[in-house]
């Protein structure tokens, strides 16, 4: 299945909730504002099924702030479904609610059977490849308790350290196509994307870098405008989008969806 790191036929999403106020965020700059948060994530959702995928959203969940966040409880790889173990006490029970839909939707679902952990926000996959960076959300043990299982899927798995003043991996990098990631130029120095063609996002715009290209469609963060140019310039079909709310709760795009082909 040729570029299935990038072509998908639906998306599994979650209505942001009313507690996202007091989601997690390692710089305060404030609230969300909730009404606005949910208006922005039906922007999101509309424009990924422009792309002609399904996309079902999930109910909001009180009882978890950040559960909004859905890609950190789960990865998708060739239609199943790994439940992963999160690496904020907060979060822990986010994959255990996730479980049935994730049941229902795909055509199978595996247990990371781990003392570790593992946030999805680390995960960044190839056609061939899941590069998996740790951080003060993911473990070495949860990243090796996870490579049978991807092993098993066709994948190799490389893990890789992560500078460690960068949240997640995909907070500073994103696949752009199947040999392309699109990172800020501090994530790129560490080496990691040797074997990739990499494009760097613009001084000033390194939030830009945490984009998802889904189908024919590479989605930016609005309000960087010369990594759009960048992207344009070179081929991609770019949609700027608004997250000026997921930011201040450490969220960007990649975050708000689970992406898969069945």
């Amino acid at each position: 299945m040729a570029q299935h790191s990038f072509t998908f036929s639906h998306a599994l999403c979650r209505t942001p909730s009313a507690s996202v106020t007091d989601g997690l965020r390692a710089e305060d700059q404030g609230d969300p504002d909730a009404s606005v948060f949910l208006k922005e994530h039906e922007a999101y959702v509309t424009a990924l099924r422009a792309t002609g995928a399904t996309v079902e959203v999930l109910p909001a969940d009180e009882a978890f702030p950040d559960s909004v966040f859905i890609e950190d409880a789960a990865l998708c790889l060739k239609g199943q479904a790994i439940v992963l173990r999160p690496g904020a006490e907060s979060r822990l029970g986010e994959s255990a609610a996730l479980r049935p839909d994730l049941e229902r939707v795909m055509n199978g679902v595996i247990d990371l059977e781990t003392t570790g952990f593992v946030d999805g926000g680390d995960i960044l996959c190839s056609d061939d490849e899941v590069m998996i960076g740790l951080s003060a959300r993911t473990n070495r043990q949860g990243a090796e308790d996870l490579r049978p299982i991807v092993e098993s899927l066709g994948y190799t798995l490389r893990i890789l350290e992560t500078p460690a003043d960068i949240l997640h991996f995909k907070t500073e990098s994103s696949l752009l196509d199947e040999r392309t990631i699109l990172a800020t130029p501090k994530l790129a120095a560490s080496g990691c994307f040797q074997d990739y063609r990499v494009i760097h996002t613009a001084e000033g715009e390194e939030a830009a870098a945490n984009a998802i290209r889904f189908n024919d469609t590479v989605f930016l963060s609005s309000g960087h405008p010369r990594t759009a140019e960048i992207l344009r310039k070179v081929g991609y079909n770019v949609q700027e989008m608004p997250t000026t709310q997921a930011a201040l709760v450490d969220g960007g795009l990649s975050c708000m969806s689970l992406r898969f082909s069945l």
